[in-house]
């Protein structure tokens, strides 16, 4: 969950505490995700525990997380629905509340989280006059695009994740070839997914917020706009490329070649080619060091005990142990914290030699670097299909490790 999203949880949960809203009431949270438990987290810190964590995945049914079961959905429905509060930090709230009262639940839904700011649909005077404010917010930094960039293309990616910005611009040039454009500008949200689009080096990137990105999508949409192309398998009200998955395997990188971009199945990646060096290299043993990354915005979190179970076998073998921390990111303990930016760790990594990471969007930057890669993986199905993490994330060339219940790190 981003920083933005985040404050934004945690503002609304504070409002909760403060009314009084969740005393004396068995609280469940839906959809177990990195949102979910950070939400957890943040309940947990308040002097609030979940009572459980409903899931529609088989998968994750008598797993735990901080000691909160995760259960079948219509595990809510043995308890008095009148004391039961759900709390939802997930992206699919629609969906999820839906779901919870097609089964025929009559307690508390609420959203804690709202990860897109147009999707409102109550037709009271006060939502009317709010939708009509952000549509034309959309329109005129849409009309400034234009102005800004004229006949130019205008991709815009409005999900804040550096591993869909990867594919994203990994296919753009094909795609731009393949529909005879020549000007192109990316719109991406933050700076991380900035410095992503950069790392490719020849389209101009607008940086937006999340509610920016909302509000011009929906001014693109409302308008047929010709000179945009939102590059996302979710694309809003376009397509839904997810029902796919309820059929067969497609791994993301395909869906966003051929659903998105719609190219051929054996189209080639374009490969970033911006890296920097980091200026602090000859602090790094070369070829005797390892990188651990443990943190994701948008990931499954793995337990702390586990990094510091690999960080201790390296340091035990005489390698140097680095953690890379951004923000006020913690390292593992006992290795030293570093911070180089999305251009320079690719030549971090080369000098130790090694990396260690949760699969995450900074794995996809470095693909191409020379060293020995490893990709570990919270044991989790993709959103509600039978697809494992692994099955759609799996890196070529990587070790692709799987983390479930019990598991032990054993140094290679």
């Amino acid at each position: 969950m981003d920083q933005l999203h985040y404050k934004e949880m945690t503002r609304n949960l504070d409002a909760l505490v403060h009314s009084g809203e969740l005393e004396n009431r068995k609280i469940y949270l839906f959809g177990h995700c990195n949102a979910t438990e950070e939400l957890a987290d943040s309940l947990l810190e308040r002097g609030y525990f979940p009572r459980a964590i409903l899931d529609n995945s088989p998968a994750k049914h008598g797993n735990t997380y901080r000691e909160i079961r995760i259960i079948p959905p219509e595990g809510i429905l043995a308890d008095d629905q009148e004391q039961t509060f759900v709390c939802i930090a997930a992206r699919a709230y629609a969906a999820m509340a839906d779901q919870l009262r097609r089964m025929g639940y009559r307690g508390t839904v609420r959203k804690v989280v709202d990860y897109n700011s147009y999707a409102d649909y109550s037709l009271s005077r006060d939502t009317l006059e709010r939708m009509g404010q952000r549509a034309e917010r959309g329109r005129q930094r849409l009309h400034r695009l234009e102005q800004d960039w004229p006949g130019y293309l205008k991709v815009l990616c409005p999900f804040a994740a550096l591993g869909d910005i990867y594919y994203m611009m990994s296919y753009l040039p094909h795609y731009l070839e393949k529909n005879r454009r020549t000007g192109c500008v990316t719109g991406v949200i933050g700076r991380g997914c900035a410095g992503v689009a950069g790392l490719f080096g020849k389209y101009p990137v607008e940086v937006f917020s999340q509610q920016e990105m909302d509000e011009t999508i929906q001014a693109a949409l409302c308008t047929g706009s010709r000179n945009v192309f939102v590059a996302h398998q979710d694309r809003p009200y376009v397509v839904d490329l997810h029902r796919a998955l309820h059929v067969k395997l497609v791994p993301l990188e395909q869906i966003y070649c051929c659903g998105v971009f719609g190219l051929p199945p054996d189209t080639e990646p374009c490969i970033p080619e911006a890296f920097t060096r980091y200026p602090g290299l000859e602090e790094i043993e070369e070829g005797n060091a390892v990188v651990l990354s443990p943190h994701a915005k948008s990931v499954t979190s793995l337990p702390d005990s586990l990094w510091e179970q690999i960080a201790k076998s390296y340091r035990r073998a005489g390698f140097q142990c680095f953690t890379n921390v951004a923000g006020e990111e913690k390292p593992v303990k006992g290795t030293v914290p570093i911070s180089p930016s999305l251009a320079e760790i690719r030549s971090v990594v080369e000098r130790a030699g090694r990396f260690i990471g949760i699969r995450s969007g900074l794995c996809d930057v470095l693909r191409t670097a020379r060293a020995q890669k490893t990709a570990l993986y919270s044991d989790y199905s993709y959103c509600d299909t039978r697809w494992k993490a692994v099955d759609m994330y799996r890196l070529d060339g990587w070790e692709n490790i799987v983390v479930k219940d019990g598991f032990v790190w054993k140094m290679k």
